[in-house]
């Protein structure tokens, strides 16, 4: 039997969360908290398999309810969200970062003719999640007394395009690569991030407030201009065409993902060839996988994060697994590689490789 604990301060929404969770046979619900305060103290006290955590509580939101309970006693934490405004997409990113493991939009009306298929979805991400191990992953530990071999970087000319793929833990590893990035960095990158319908346009200016580089939702058909990061819109496939313009189409779902980082990853190779390089960070399942192994057929290079810091170490590992990475790296390094690779790239706009 899964725990799960539930905190909402809506009565209604509250009951509605405990009618659906209950509903499957494996799943029980040990607590409902109406406060952050409560979830805290209840999270410590049952000590849930999950938690299920609203962002906008009395007396402490989820945010904060979320550094607390990953502090005093670590436990997967799904945030349960309307996404309506800047500030609860912004809350909702900001307790990913501090542990939770990712977003799904609050229930809808159960008329709907959606409520079926999303709380089958739920139910499943419920399951997925409560499986989890989690650990304070980016907090402040000693250096090691000997650091880390870096490997070395596979030749080729340089990247003058990166496509990054990544699901559960995703932005808080995509805030530290952006983060960590130059200004100047000379190649544009394309994000395919799986996420919350609605949580987009939140996730780029989240990232670009830590981020030198501009962060936008891509739109179909702009240039790849250097310094800027565009991020896949919802439920539409990100990638490039054929003239080295971005690419945002309704192509149909890949392995059930839209947006997908095969598609990505492969669109990419088509158009740039031996001049892209492809990353692979933290999340479920093996998305984008396929689509590196025709980054490795057209000459690019592969970076994938590696176990110690990815939140779900499942996209990496399989893609380590298909022979198909040339460098596996701490989140801290990966920067720094992505630099390494766009030694020599130009201003102005990219175009394709081949």
């Amino acid at each position: 039997m899964i725990r799960v604990l539930v905190a909402e301060d809506s009565v209604t929404v509250r009951d509605l969360l405990v009618q659906i969770l209950e509903s499957d046979p494996e799943i029980g619900v040990v607590g409902q908290a109406k406060n952050g305060i409560e979830a805290v103290e209840l999270a410590v006290r049952l000590k849930p398999d999950l938690i299920t955590m609203d962002v906008h509580m009395p007396l402490l939101d989820g945010f904060e309810a979320t550094k607390e309970i990953m502090t005093q006693v670590p436990t997967p934490i799904i945030i349960v969200s309307s996404s309506a405004s800047r500030r609860e997409v912004e809350l909702s990113l900001n307790a990913m970062r501090a542990g939770a493991l990712m977003a799904v939009a609050k229930p809808d009306d159960p008329q709907s003719p959606q409520f079926d298929m999303r709380q089958g979805q739920f139910l499943s991400m419920v399951k997925a999640m409560s499986q989890v191990k989690v650990v304070r992953r980016w907090a402040a530990r000693p250096r090691a007394v000997t650091p880390p071999v870096r490997p070395a970087v596979t030749p080729g000319p340089p990247a003058r395009l990166i496509a990054v793929t990544s699901s559960t833990g995703g932005p808080a590893a995509l805030q530290r690569i952006l983060t960590d990035l130059p200004g100047d960095f000379p190649a544009p990158l394309l994000v395919v991030q799986h996420i919350a319908r609605g949580f987009v346009a939140g996730l780029a200016d989240w990232l670009s407030a830590s981020s030198s580089l501009r962060v936008k939702v891509a739109g179909h058909g702009e240039p790849l201009v250097p310094h800027t990061v565009f991020l896949a819109p919802d439920d539409r496939q990100l990638g490039v065409g054929p003239d080295g313009r971005v690419l945002v189409v309704e192509a149909p779902p890949v392995n059930g993902f839209r947006p997908s980082g095969t598609y990505l990853f492969e669109s990419a190779a088509r158009a740039f060839g031996p001049t892209m390089a492809a990353v692979i960070l933290t999340g479920m399942g093996s998305d984008g996988v396929e689509g590196l192994k025709a980054v490795k057929a057209a000459g690019g290079r592969v970076v994938a994060q590696d176990e110690s810091t990815c939140v779900v170490y499942g996209m990496p590992k399989e893609a380590v697994a298909a022979g198909v990475v040339d460098a596996v790296l701490p989140i801290h390094e990966v920067a720094l590689r992505l630099v390494e690779l766009a030694v020599g790239g130009t201003n102005g706009s990219a175009n394709p490789g081949r």
